[in-house]
């Protein structure tokens, strides 16, 4: 063997070692214990886009909709979701070893039931949706129609997302909630975690950079800015060090609230029904309804006083 070949390959053969050894893979292997593979990236991007198909017909999927046949085409559209979301739930209840995939038989079986659970919430879904377009259509002094929000803003893609991910969540479904809501995130910069629970006719203006975490409960007819953050104010931690999981820790706004550009609102605290929170603004103490904050001191709107950082 050449000298310069043998240096490679024993170069190499030293390099697999040391990516082999057991500390270094600490953490970074996955070895699932069931035969399925992991869920898949392509089968949810199908997945969701056959949703989208079928809850904004003529929208996504064909571009032309006959009304005599649309029931045809959304049947055989959720058929063929369903089968394919029942794969998915089984891989993400075994890449995370959930109860219901400890039996290849049982899993089988509650994979299917759990996907039709979810299929059963695609009315409400449309019903959320079609409300959050209207939102945007009459928040947007730009938008045309309710029609362009949803074909073109990214309000209308992370929400599609997001109540998706949210109902998979409620059932308890492993990753796939969150393998959804990242897809949104890279195509929108808005970060909303499938666990944050959202009310009716929700609009992020603008968008990018908005962050709403795990345990946030927003109303009905709140409205919010770029680059808004709804997050933790800190983290409770066990006495080993490690974070507390699964405790409330982010905000709460209650109905008809606007929070503008760049605002950070940390904490389980309550923005009550009607508040304006005012650009840039860091908060982390409860407003009660109706009141609006604003940037420079941090504290109430003189009566009559514009608020500031308006957009």
């Amino acid at each position: 063997m050449e000298p310069i070949k043998a240096t490679r390959i024993a170069k190499i053969d030293t390099i697999a070692q040391k990516l082999c050894d057991m500390d270094s893979l600490k953490n970074v292997l996955h070895c699932g214990e069931c035969e399925h593979p992991m869920p898949s990236h392509e089968a949810l991007k199908e997945i969701v886009s056959r949703i989208k198909a079928i809850v904004f017909p003529g929208y996504f999927g064909p571009s032309q909709v006959h009304i005599e046949s649309l029931g045809y085409h959304i049947t055989a559209s959720l058929d063929s979701t369903y089968r394919l979301l029942t794969e998915q739930i089984r891989r993400g209840g075994c890449f995370a070893c959930a109860d219901y995939s400890k039996d290849k038989r049982g899993c089988e079986k509650a994979s299917a039931e759990i996907a039709m659970q979810f299929m059963e919430k695609l009315p409400e879904i449309r019903r959320l949706l079609a409300l959050d377009a209207q939102a945007a259509y009459e928040g947007d002094p730009a938008a045309v129609s309710p029609g362009e929000t949803i074909f073109c803003y990214p309000s209308m893609l992370v929400m599609t997302h997001h109540r998706i991910a949210h109902e998979l969540y409620k059932l308890n479904v492993p990753i796939i909630p969150r393998m959804i809501s990242e897809m949104a995130h890279s195509h929108t910069g808005i970060d909303i975690h499938p666990g944050a629970s959202i009310g009716e006719r929700f609009f992020i203006d603008h968008g990018t950079g908005v962050v709403i975490g795990e345990t946030c409960i927003i109303g009905s007819n709140c409205r919010i800015y770029q680059g808004v953050t709804l997050g933790a104010f800190s983290f409770d931690k066990a006495d080993d060090g490690t974070l507390v999981k699964g405790i409330a820790r982010h905000p709460i706004l209650e109905n008809n609230v606007t929070v503008y550009a760049g605002a950070s609102i940390l904490g389980r605290i309550t923005i009550g029904e009607g508040a304006v929170i005012g650009g840039n603004v860091w908060l982390t103490k409860s407003v009660a309804a109706g009141e609006k904050i604003v940037q420079s001191h941090g504290s109430k709107a003189k009566e009559g006083e514009p608020l500031k950082g308006h957009a």
